[in-house]
């Protein structure tokens, strides 16, 4: 069974920091292309980050670039958002997603999703 199990998230001021991680089990982590999504209430899931089978290539959402990286470490079946310059308006749960085909920022060529992590920024 393929799981993405998501961690790292909590409360943080305006301006701070968290690193959320993504552990793979269940499938070839190499092989796979990872996203990373995230969900506000009343809002579509949105495209944040993703990166590449070997780390390499990596795209990030222009509302996030330049405060956010993503980064993976494939020896441990682990991906990582790190979220800087935190933001009211990044609050959302955040979802990690594995992709077998190629990098993409559609949630639709998704084949696996964890079951999220919450962030919520204070002012």
């Amino acid at each position: 069974q393929v799981q993405l199990v998501e961690s790292g998230g909590g409360l943080v001021q305006a301006g701070g920091s968290l690193r959320l991680s993504c552990a793979a089990s269940g499938l070839t982590f190499s092989n796979y292309a990872m996203g990373w999504f995230r969900q506000a209430p009343g809002n579509e899931r949105e495209f944040v980050a993703a990166i590449g089978w070997g780390g390499l290539s990596t795209y990030l959402a222009d509302s996030v670039k330049g405060r956010f990286a993503v980064s993976r470490d494939n020896a441990r079946n682990t991906t990582y958002l790190q979220l800087n310059g935190l933001k009211r308006e990044d609050t959302a749960v955040y979802y990690c997603a594995a992709d077998r085909r190629w990098i993409t920022g559609l949630r639709d060529d998704y084949e696996y999703w964890g079951q999220g992590t919450q962030v919520t920024v204070s002012s």
